[in-house]
């Protein structure tokens, strides 16, 4: 089956992430980035449902970005190194995006993402 890559920016167009893996089933979020040496600065997976995630047996840092039902930016976990977990009271989903990403892209909490 393949797997659903959307795209996110901001309401004005501003690209948050070109290529964004939907994980939306269990299997797929419970894979998520595991097995992977590294992220590419255009691409992301979306956990949905998610309030926390974890980052066991992952190789390198990320970026997690917790969305609530609306895609509304509720909190932001910058450089969470392997075997961490993070997670936000009233996420619905989590987008991981490659350490630094946030910060690059000034991402912040109260930003509503748009997906297309």
């Amino acid at each position: 089956m393949a797997t659903e890559v959307v795209r996110f920016t901001r309401p004005d167009g501003r690209v948050v992430c070109e290529k964004c893996r939907l994980a939306t089933r269990p299997l797929g979020r419970m894979r998520g980035l595991l097995g992977r040496r590294s992220l590419p600065s255009d691409q992301g997976i979306l956990l949905k449902p998610a309030a926390s995630i974890h980052t066991f047996f992952m190789r390198f840092p990320i970026d997690a970005v917790f969305l609530d039902r609306e895609h509304r930016v509720v909190g932001i976990e910058r450089d969470v190194r392997p075997w961490r977990t993070v997670g936000r009271r009233g996420s619905h989903a989590v987008l991981e995006l490659p350490s630094g990403e946030c910060q690059r892209r000034e991402l912040a909490v109260g930003e509503r993402l748009v997906s297309a």
